[in-house]
């Protein structure tokens, strides 16, 4: 197979990973954004209690998408092994048995979802005067659940294949669509019905709806080769072997969503504890923090794509650049938006404070001390998606869990008592750095090199006359140890 359009094995690590990496990026600013203008439709014009039935609607959408978030990483590495391997017919496999399950999923859970809304929204203790209105508002968004899991799935095989940009475009055209259809369908203008606030959650659906089927024609016309069409009905039947790997290699990254939750609900908890100036200003620093690790997601996510191809190619040398130039980059992106956050402090923080607030100070203060702990977030996370690209998944998931319950929680809890909130601020740079050391000392010394996706017979995962005869590699028959890995000291130097 001559190399593809978008080949992450070959050219400048550097330049490739940064142009990979950026419409991740755009893209992670862009969904936040919008969703910050559909709270303020919601917020401005229905009223207190409709943005208390979205956000708690919200949270049970973002629980549902990132349950299967570590499920798509997954699907992500499996065809970017494939693609870096020069097996189109074993991505093409990979595709199949994903997008049947994805989908299969997203109908249950729409399905559920629907009739269990009001249970859910009861278990969550959603205030009285917005039950109903969060009820009709998350019925909605369960009828798009399977539109939101296909966009996602579509989004991460094509990243796999070392596409970033085709994902983004489509993204922002999902964007433009909801804000543009949330005035229309809330108040009913022009020919569309006043629907309230369930017309937030159609404005979800029609956008995502309509952004799915052009990415669809898209890909058809394309001629993409992760384009299953009417020919490739065989290929939709689920294969055991990649459905385990999906599951079993999935369920430990989605787990870092459930860690990294828990952790945040038990700093909320004991941030309460010392009054409403300091709740107030630990929310305010919060709304900063979550642009400022945008960057580390996007490189890191960049970094497991890249890096899969590379592992799929054999090539460890290109692996071990991927990880050093990632950490480069992760700095500079990352420091580049602290310094000013820093400096200009006093205007950005109270964006979100009023005048002459009290806690405006406090948010000062703690974020001088917390927010240098995202450098050594993002190092972490670029670490951590490198060692991913093999299929070594638990260990990065144990490293989180150490630093944040190991680390975080219990400094934050046990030293209050003699420095106060400060032991809480200071939670955050130790825990991090804790973190970053012990992901490159697994970088270094671990087994990660020896873990695999798959661990089967290739006659398992692809017969002859789906995939056209390639040359053995570490990915076509991951079971066989080959003399072409170099030894561990030699990749991490």
């Amino acid at each position: 197979m001559p190399p593809t359009p978008h080949n992450l094995t070959e050219g400048s690590i550097g330049r490739n990973l940064l142009a990979f990496s950026l419409p991740i990026l755009a893209g992670n600013i862009a969904q936040s954004l919008n969703g910050s203008v559909n709270a303020v439709w919601v917020g401005r014009f229905l009223g207190e209690e409709a943005l208390t039935a979205v956000a708690n609607a919200n949270n049970i959408m973002f629980f549902l998408l990132g349950s299967v978030f570590g499920i798509g990483m997954a699907a992500t590495i499996l065809i970017a092994q494939a693609i870096g391997a020069r097996d189109v017919g074993r991505a093409r496999q990979v595709m199949g048995t994903s997008a049947t399950f994805f989908m299969g999923l997203a109908a249950v859970i729409a399905g559920l979802g629907w009739w269990m809304s009001r249970h859910l929204l009861d278990a969550m203790g959603t205030p009285l005067a917005s039950l109903h209105l969060a009820e009709d508002y998350l019925k909605v968004i369960f009828l798009a659940m399977p539109v939101l899991y296909a966009f996602a799935f579509l989004s991460a095989a094509l990243r796999g294949a070392g596409d970033s940009r085709t994902p983004f475009r489509f993204l922002l055209v999902a964007v433009v669509l909801d804000i543009a259809f949330n005035p229309l369908l809330i108040f009913g203008i022009g020919p569309f019905p006043k629907l309230g606030i369930a017309g937030a959650a159609w404005s979800t659906l029609l956008s995502q709806g309509l952004t799915l089927g052009a990415l669809l024609v898209y890909l058809r016309r394309k001629r993409h080769p992760l384009w299953l069409g009417r020919q490739d009905i065989h290929l939709l039947k689920i294969n055991g072997a990649i459905l385990r790997a999906l599951i079993v290699k999935g369920i430990p990254m989605g787990m870092q969503m459930v860690v990294i939750s828990l952790a945040m609900i038990a700093m909320m908890t004991m941030v309460n504890r010392h009054g409403t100036d300091t709740s107030a200003a630990y929310g305010a620093a919060m709304q900063l923090w979550t642009y400022v690790q945008m960057p580390a997601m996007a490189i890191g996510a960049a970094c497991s794509s890249m890096a899969a191809q590379n592992v799929g190619a054999n090539r460890w040398d290109r692996v071990a650049a991927t990880a050093r130039a990632g950490v480069l980059i992760n700095f500079a992106l990352t420091g580049a938006l602290i310094v000013p956050l820093i400096v200009l402090d006093q205007w950005t923080l109270s964006l979100f404070l009023p005048q002459g607030s009290d806690a405006l100070e406090i948010a000062r203060h703690l974020n001088h001390i917390a927010v240098w702990s995202f450098l050594f977030f993002g190092a972490t996370f670029v670490v951590s998606g490198v060692v991913r690209s093999t299929g070594a998944v638990v260990p990065p998931l144990v490293i989180l869990a150490l630093a944040l319950w190991g680390v975080r929680v219990p400094f934050a809890e046990l030293l209050q008592p003699a420095w106060g909130a400060d032991a809480i601020w200071w939670s955050f740079p130790i825990s991090s750095l804790c973190s970053m050391a012990l992901a490159i000392a697994y970088y270094r010394w671990g087994g990660w090199r020896r873990a695999r996706m798959l661990r089967v017979d290739p006659h398992e995962v692809a017969t002859p006359a789906e995939v056209p005869a390639t040359p053995p590699s570490p990915v076509a028959d991951p079971d066989v140890e080959t003399n072409d890995e170099p030894a561990a000291g030699a990749t991490s130097r």
